[in-house]
């Protein structure tokens, strides 16, 4: 960042949710903290649950694994902060601290983009090609498409990255929105920015509109397959879970349609505040219950795992842990049984 941008404007004021003050900040901030909260619990469960279960070890869950691990790192770039702004009614950030979360937020955004493109394929090719699914998906082509997820966001963005830093801030430091979000961030600065726009709406239709495009796709391919299936009971239940897939999938990319591809306004801020609180917060959330706790495998292993726990907590009492004869009690028995 040259001289003239650090000595004009070094840091940023985040409004935040100015309209909202008093108890109703207060009852946002706890909303939003516990959805955070309940969101890495639910994201971490499931990733230790894919790791040290082996019948949880195949292509969906894997992919399932690291979406829940692109969306805890997504919220951990804008949520705290969020938090923190919401709590104080506004806070500042320095304009490398800005530019650093704009270009992780769009990096780790173009990651999940990517990631669901993934997931969908892998759906496609279950249902639609089951007699090679697992010659085609085998374990070196899941860790390809995954380093290809975040290689390829991360790089691409490297050039919006460069032109973010170009920029020289000389007006208003204020930004009317609850984190760095690259359009309210760009309108302050007063250099020329035709090239960065530019360079925003081309980068837009390999993160957004062409992933948005080929799970679309897919899931005509999936839908198209289950109605040949001749099992009514078969075709209700792969209905109901590719439907509440492509339901999220859809909430996800249309609310990012509609904050970067339409043309905003004033008068549009609070709508796109709204929109991107949805997909920051909401999404997230709806994520792993919808593709991880409706999963009847996932259910069934966690009912196993607090079963377990159940019966190790009646293991306690003194008279288990007495050095007379209780091997042949009910309640022995039956912990040992587990």
């Amino acid at each position: 960042m040259n001289e003239a941008n650090q000595s004009s404007v070094t840091e940023f004021l985040i409004l935040g949710f100015p309209d909202v003050t008093g108890y109703k900040a207060v009852v946002l901030f706890i909303v939003i903290l516990i959805a955070l909260i309940l969101t890495l619990m639910i994201n971490t469960m499931v990733i230790v649950l894919v790791s040290i279960k082996p019948q949880l070890h195949s292509p969906m869950y894997f992919f399932l694994q690291q979406l829940s691990l692109v969306e805890s790192v997504l919220l951990n770039v804008i949520v705290p902060n969020m938090l923190h702004v919401i709590w104080l009614g506004g806070a500042r950030v320095s304009v490398a601290g800005c530019i650093a979360q704009a270009y992780f937020y769009c990096a780790i955004g173009c990651t999940e983009c990517h990631l669901l493109t993934v997931m969908a394929y892998d759906r496609y090719l279950a249902i639609c090609n089951p007699l090679r699914y697992t010659t085609i998906m085998d374990t070196r082509l899941q860790r390809f498409l995954v380093v290809y997820c975040w290689v390829f966001s991360f790089t691409l963005n490297q050039i919006t990255l460069g032109l973010l830093c170009q920029l020289e801030f000389c007006g208003s430091n204020v930004i009317d929105h609850f984190f760095c979000d690259g359009g309210p961030f760009v309108e302050l600065s007063c250099s020329y920015k035709i090239a960065l726009k530019l360079d925003i709406m081309i980068i837009s239709v390999p993160i957004i509109v062409i992933p948005f495009i080929l799970i679309i796709i897919s899931y005509i391919c999936v839908f198209v397959t289950i109605l040949g299936i001749s099992s009514t009971t078969g075709k209700k239940k792969a209905f109901s879970t590719c439907s509440s897939h492509l339901t999220v999938v859809a909430m996800f990319f249309v609310t990012l349609i509609a904050t970067y591809l339409v043309p905003a306004n004033r008068d549009t801020l609070t709508i796109n505040k709204l929109i991107s609180l949805l997909y920051i917060v909401v999404t997230p959330l709806l994520n792993p219950i919808i593709y991880s706790l409706r999963n009847q495998e996932i259910r069934a292993v966690l009912e196993k795992v607090f079963s377990k726990r159940k019966w190790s907590q009646i293991e306690i009492p003194d008279y288990v842990t007495k050095k007379n004869d209780t091997s042949h009690s009910p309640v022995h028995q039956k912990v040992k049984a587990f």
